[in-house]
């Protein structure tokens, strides 16, 4: 009787611990890709473009070195 009572408690706490803790909706996600980035929140989602890199050719030394920002 004491094993049937100890696993029937231990069955219920973990189902109330499921279903009380596998609700998180106010978890915001970002993620960094190769082209954008964005993040998705209960609100909704926003996607952000990279700016294109901007390069420029110096000289120094004598020598054209190509600078990108």
């Amino acid at each position: 009787m004491r094993f049937a009572l100890s696993a029937v408690t231990g069955v219920f706490t973990l189902a109330a611990t499921l279903f009380f803790a596998a609700s998180d909706a106010n978890a915001v996600v970002c993620a960094r890709g190769v082209y954008r980035a964005g993040c998705a929140g209960p609100a909704g989602a926003v996607v952000v473009r990279k700016p294109p890199v901007a390069c420029r050719t110096v000289i120094v030394n004598g020598v054209a070195v190509r600078r990108c920002v």
